[in-house]
């Protein structure tokens, strides 16, 4: 039912979205649907802790494994990208609804999440400076804004994302960051 509501919620917004037509999307009555979930709030709720515990998890994991800024910062890039098409909907809510989810107390983990993710990311680059990996001019904080949004526009594509993996588009990515466009520097 979370899935459904999910993808409703995407689609047409999590505020737009009401609980009659996540029951009718569900083949249930919507009276059925607080049986589930106590409010709308509360599915949106499942959708997004769910999300954001397995974006946290593979930073964690990429973090804690002790390898060099790069090999972090492409683990995470690899994970993030799996993560984020797995949980198209709900990065899809995010983007849309921040507004709302953002000034609501129940969904305050979510800022908390995002600073530590956004720590992740700007810890790792700074470690990379300051060991020679990465040029010692690297705003860390403005990079780590523009590969976020660089990995969040590919799990808009959908099926209409010309059939490239998440596995294609992390090599892509990756390739750009590390090895830049330039066929010799300039």
């Amino acid at each position: 039912m979370a899935q459904i509501a999910a993808g409703l919620f995407a689609q047409k917004g999590f505020r737009a979205t009401t609980v009659r037509e996540i029951a009718d999307a569900a083949g249930i009555l919507s009276g059925s649907l607080y049986h589930h979930f106590d409010s709308k709030e509360s599915i949106a709720d499942e959708i997004l802790s769910s999300f954001i515990n397995d974006v946290l998890a593979d930073y964690r994991a990429a973090a804690g494994g002790g390898g060099s800024a790069r090999a972090v910062i492409e683990q995470v890039v690899r994970s993030t990208s799996g993560t984020l098409s797995r949980h198209r909907a709900a990065l899809a809510m995010l983007q849309n609804d921040w507004s709302y989810f953002s000034t609501h107390e129940r969904f305050g983990y979510l800022r908390k999440a995002l600073g530590e993710i956004e720590r992740t990311w700007i810890t790792q680059f700074k470690r990379g400076i300051q060991a020679g990996e990465f040029r010692a001019d690297l705003d860390a904080r403005l990079t780590y804004h523009l590969l976020r949004d660089v990995l969040w526009i590919p799990t808009q594509w959908g099926a209409a994302g010309g059939g490239y993996t998440t596995a294609q588009v992390a090599d892509a990515i990756l390739a750009l960051v590390f090895n830049g466009v330039l066929s010799r520097p300039a």
